[in-house]
């Protein structure tokens, strides 16, 4: 098996805290772990997703990979680049490769540049089709679903998924290898979300695309990723193939967030558990297991003792689990995958993100 295109390893990424000019003269600091030794690997040509609650540490463990925010600690691997090691003239080079597409495309667009301009910036910043580069911008807007014509109008002309699309389009620019897509969707309508998804899969399988997606919406997650992986307070708390994950899920945070998905039948939603409390707090997480103060399975060693990530004994290969008691829940508890789902979405396959 050849090695992973992306190799992240105890990853991490903290904050230091103050309130003011005072808490600075006192050197009255408080650390954020906001990702706290994150490990994970992408396959070439695969999709992982990166899924857990809002500051559950997933985005700002994307811009630590990619150097955007510069990671206390830990390493990152892009084939056989550690990318911890290069100058910022061969980060600039290695960044051809690694490309992202974010949230709000409203705010990541410069309004004041038109979408050939935005477009174009990557280029230049990279010194690519120097000459072809108006040839260049047409090509994209085509293969992202727009119309070239419009290639001399403003962001705030377009509405929130077409906005989207020219982000994609500036993304791939510079033909990247691995794409970092945070929350893509999330800002978009149900009926938006299925057509930027299935730009996704179909550049995807044109340029050969590897991607890392994070999502909160696991409706999405399941029908984009072949691995997912949940994040919970700065920690990956479960890794495993898409269908292992929503069928046979081993770790109670994955549970709640299976059980969280709105359900149509009345009976189902009233035998699922809704997951209770609030996210503890990354400037004072709890000792042990991060997840015991909302588990209705914790114990004192759960309290005591932080869990490692490891292979869930009798899983299939690849299924991983942060538990002390991974493998002792009732089997199942998860959402069957469909036998017949198709590569493409549809409206009605996300109308179960909408609330």
């Amino acid at each position: 098996m050849s090695d992973p295109l992306l190799r992240v390893s105890d990853l991490k990424k903290h904050f230091v805290q103050n309130d003011g000019i005072l808490d600075r003269l006192l050197q009255n600091t408080e650390t954020v772990r906001a990702v706290d030794g994150v490990s994970f690997d992408i396959e070439e040509g695969e999709t992982l997703g990166l899924v857990g609650e809002s500051g559950s540490g997933k985005s700002t463990t994307a811009r630590a990979l990619l150097r955007l925010d510069e990671p206390t600690a830990g390493a990152v691997r892009y084939g056989d680049t550690e990318l911890g090691s290069l100058s910022s003239g061969q980060l600039k080079e290695m960044r051809k490769q690694m490309q992202m597409v974010f949230q709000d495309p409203a705010s990541s667009l410069n309004r004041r540049k038109t979408v050939s301009q935005l477009i174009k910036q990557p280029m230049r910043i990279h010194d690519l089709y120097e000459g072809q580069r108006d040839e260049r911008v047409n090509e994209l807007l085509s293969t992202v679903g727009l119309s070239p014509k419009h290639s001399n109008r403003y962001p705030h002309e377009f509405s929130g998924g077409q906005r989207q699309r020219i982000g994609i389009a500036r993304a791939l620019a510079v033909e990247p290898d691995l794409l970092v897509c945070d929350e893509p969707v999330s800002a978009l309508d149900v009926s938006i979300q299925a057509q930027i998804l299935n730009l996704l899969q179909d550049l995807q399988d044109e340029f050969d695309l590897t991607i890392l997606f994070i999502a909160h919406d696991l409706s999405v997650i399941r029908h984009v990723c072949d691995r997912v992986a949940v994040m919970y307070l700065g920690e990956i708390v479960e890794i495993a193939p898409t269908e292992d994950l929503f069928t046979d899920p081993q770790h109670p945070y994955t549970r709640s967030l299976l059980d969280s998905i709105p359900e149509v039948d009345p009976d189902l939603a009233r035998s699922r558990e809704a997951l209770e409390g609030q996210v503890p707090s990354p400037l004072d997480p709890p000792s042990g297991c991060s997840f015991h103060t909302r588990c209705q399975e914790a114990t004192e060693k759960c309290a005591r003792n932080d869990p490692s990530l490891e292979s869930v004994v009798g899983a299939n290969d690849g299924h991983l689990a942060a538990c002390h008691y991974a493998r002792e829940f009732e089997p199942g508890g998860g959402i069957p995958i469909e036998e017949d789902r198709t590569d493409r979405y549809a409206v009605e396959d996300f109308k179960i993100s909408k609330p």
